[in-house]
């Protein structure tokens, strides 16, 4: 606990009679009544994993900070993945250590008490940041102890624990990195805390299943608030507010920033201004995905018609990228190289843009590692690894997650895309500016993969379908 209080240059002074008078007067709130969160069970085997992992060492992860949005405004805290991930916590400023014998500790900073002399007791009303009055209450040691089935120590401890060398998550805790001397098997860590998420246990396939049918829902509000949105300057922004509160209303918050991207917005691949105006004749990009109070994304794309009917060309388009990514979901089984689905697709999509006159090389050629022509029309990959993060295991090694090959358990997205730029000259005229992706999010069973995402169609047919049943 720090004897610097977090105040605002506008905040009124405090007298000694105030001071003195807040610190008598209040109930005992503790409670006695908190239970364990139910990932607790899982928590307590993925730090089991991690210890026999790095026998006899020490490893430090922590939550992470506070970050300034502007002046004095902070962004809404979100930890750390691989922190969550072993502890449950969500609290800022907390730090996991497991010690060389395997046993963990989460230190934290405790509740600020009621009648502590100076700064320690003016902080539950003063301090802007952690005061209980400004940013509500925080568990105490009994009670976070109760909730993560963790032993729990005053983050004013850690010192204490942190004798001899250790293993730290790095980049995510300043104070943290400045008290351990780097160790040359930092990164290890780091790539090892992102690869045993590569695979999900089953409260993890829940938890996505739970954020992919929340998506699937706030899909259902966009279709049903476009007439609205088509009235709106900004309907791009209209329908991202919609998708929102489905999101805030069911979950943590969206995962990622929605991408609402009509006409050839589209055609931008992480576009997020969302101020646009709706055209009833443009296609309508809808990238978006609930994150779950566990802090687990879905992450869903579909391309719809904004009038409900696919035009000619539109569904040219859309008919090509959907052919491509049925044949990268065929391509998915236990033994796949990862990289074999988003080269199916890539196949699908050359040899269309051929067929078309678009590509002026076979698709054999084009699929040539010397040239890759074809991506200038489609250029990223056709999906990733989902989970806490959107991109998720992204410190993973190569040769377990890019060059590796898929096994069951694991949740990643099949994505292809074509983004058919305004200003290409290469394209036909009646091409440019449309945008299309299709992307679903999948779990590898034992012969295959689920498609957990089947509550949303995808064949343009079931697109127009769907979308008038919304509108009726």
């Amino acid at each position: 606990m720090t004897d610097k209080l977090n105040t605002g240059s506008h905040d009124l002074p405090i007298s000694d009679a105030l001071a003195e008078f807040m610190t008598t007067g209040w109930a005992d709130s503790r409670r006695d009544d908190v239970a364990a969160l139910p990932v607790t069970a899982y928590t307590a085997k993925r730090r089991a994993a991690l210890a026999a992992r790095f026998p006899g060492e020490r490893l430090v992860i922590p939550s992470g900070t506070l970050k300034v949005r502007s002046n004095d405004s902070d962004y809404r805290f979100r930890p750390h993945s691989a922190f969550t991930h072993l502890t449950g916590d969500q609290e800022p400023d907390d730090v996991l250590v497991i010690d060389p014998s395997g046993e963990a500790t989460l230190f934290l900073r405790p509740r600020s008490p009621r009648s502590a002399p100076g700064a320690a007791g003016q902080e539950f009303y003063r301090d802007r940041r952690y005061g209980e009055f400004w940013v509500g209450r925080r568990p105490d040691l009994a009670e976070a102890e109760a909730l993560y089935l963790l032993d729990c120590a005053p983050i004013d401890r850690l010192d204490d624990a942190l004798g001899g060398p250790a293993r730290v998550l790095r980049g995510v805790d300043a104070s943290v990195d400045a008290r351990v001397a780097p160790h040359d098997g930092d990164a290890e860590l780091e790539a090892f805390l992102s690869e045993m998420r590569l695979i999900k246990d089953e409260w993890e396939v829940a938890e996505l299943q739970f954020s992919v049918d929340a998506t699937v829902r706030g899909f259902e509000d966009v279709v049903r608030a476009l007439p609205a949105a088509l009235a709106h300057r900004r309907g791009e922004r209209y329908l991202e507010g919609v998708f929102g509160l489905r999101a805030r209303l069911e979950g943590n918050a969206v995962g990622y920033e929605s991408i609402v991207a009509s006409g050839a917005h589209a055609c931008v691949l992480h576009w997020i201004r969302n101020d646009g105006r709706l055209n009833p004749d443009d296609l309508l990009l809808l990238d978006a995905g609930v994150e779950t109070d566990g802090l687990y994304t879905a992450d869903v794309t579909r391309t719809m018609p904004i009038s409900g009917r696919f035009s000619p060309v539109q569904r040219q388009v859309y008919e090509l990228v959907y052919e491509a990514q049925s044949a990268a979901i065929d391509a998915l089984r236990p033994g796949a190289r990862f990289r074999d689905f988003h080269l199916t697709a890539m196949r699908v999509i050359a040899e269309g843009l051929r067929d078309w006159g678009v590509l002026k090389i076979s698709a054999d050629e084009a699929m040539e590692p010397g040239s890759g022509l074809y991506r200038r029309y489609t250029l990223c990959s056709s999906g990733h690894m989902l989970g806490m993060d959107v991109h998720d295991c992204a410190r993973a090694r190569s040769e377990v997650y890019l060059d590796g090959v898929l096994e069951e358990g694991q949740v990643l997205t099949v994505e292809p895309g074509l983004y058919l730029q305004p200003d290409d000259l290469t394209l036909p005229p009646e091409l440019r500016g449309i945008g299309v992706r299709i992307e679903d999010d999948l779990v590898i069973t034992a012969d295959g993969a689920r498609l957990m995402s089947a509550g949303l169609p995808r064949h343009p047919d079931e697109i127009e379908g769907w979308m008038a049943a919304l509108s009726s």
